[in-house]
């Protein structure tokens, strides 16, 4: 039955990656950039500031998930660079790459929260509101290396809209304030289009060919991040016997393909686009079948 709800929960992600296939000769070239600088610029930054912010953050939840969220990306980033002597001979295009191994969407740790018997959303919303601003200056910062001087790389991560709607979010969480309907409403708009308009950009701009062989730098950039990190996670969780709650949430945060906003992140630093989307569609579709057994465990070990 887990299995079954988790597929139908995937279903959606999965037909608009293969449409993006489909309609990839209907536009040019540069309008399918154009859409990932609208994702870059304004679509996702409000996504990720309405998930921070939309629910409030206690201290004491940032005390006890922050630092294990915060683990489980440093994991993915030591383990993901095994990776390097077999990626692209540029860092930029390795480092688009690379934030494969860390990064986690958002979207779908909603979608599978909901299929557990006591789904913590609570603690998952915390997780993704403390992770969010961590991950993304692993990724700037990566993806920002040998562009210019030290300044140029520290402004590139201070004024990245990721990082900046993140930020936000986690303050807004954090004060317990409460954003008035009329400026919420269209922010919620502008967060419900970006899963969908990424995801169809990913199907337009990824070699399929390539989708089906896996090599060993893209085997071991998903492996990390659909096995290593649940599986490490997992274990700590159960040796250090930590609560229920918040250990079903850090298997779940840990098993997630990674974002669908990655390759739009690589882009906006001129990275190699078509690679980033590739392994962003690899690790979403081979998510179809490794998170139904994650979320087994959880239920049966946690």
């Amino acid at each position: 039955m887990v299995f079954v709800s988790i597929l139908l929960g995937l279903l959606p992600s999965f037909l608009m990656v293969i449409l993006g296939g489909l309609v990839r000769n209907r536009l040019s070239v540069n309008a399918w950039q154009g859409l990932d600088k609208l994702n870059f610029e304004i679509l996702f930054p409000t996504l990720i500031f309405v998930a921070a912010s939309g629910r409030p953050i206690a201290v004491g939840d940032i005390l006890s998930i922050g630092p294990a969220v915060w683990a489980i990306l440093t994991l993915g980033l030591c383990v993901g660079y095994l990776a390097r002597p077999f990626g692209p001979e540029r860092f930029v295009d390795f480092a688009g790459s690379w934030q494969v191994a860390w990064r986690f969407n958002t979207a779908m740790a909603f979608v599978a929260v909901g299929t557990l018997s006591s789904p913590p959303l609570g603690e998952l919303a915390v997780a993704v509101g403390l992770a969010i601003p961590v991950a993304n200056v692993f990724a700037v910062t990566a993806l920002s290396r040998g562009s210019g001087s030290v300044k140029q790389t520290l402004i590139k991560v201070a004024t990245n809209p990721f990082l900046i709607a993140s930020v936000s979010g986690v303050i807004v969480g954090l004060s317990g304030v409460t954003i008035p309907a009329p400026i919420m409403a269209p922010l919620e708009m502008l967060a419900q289009a970006a899963i969908p308009v990424a995801l169809i950009s990913v199907g337009a701009t990824m070699n399929w060919g390539a989708l089906a062989r896996l090599n060993r730098f893209s085997g071991i950039i998903t492996a990390t991040k659909l096995l290593v990190l649940p599986t490490v996670t997992l274990i700590g969780c159960l040796a250090f016997r930590i609560e229920s709650p918040i250990a079903q949430t850090l298997v779940l945060f840990a098993s997630m393909p990674t974002a669908s906003a990655a390759h739009v992140l690589a882009a906006g630093f001129g990275a190699d686009r078509e690679l980033a989307a590739t392994l962003v569609a690899q690790s979403t579709l081979l998510a179809a079948a490794t998170l139904p057994v994650w979320i087994t465990l959880i239920e049966v070990l946690l």
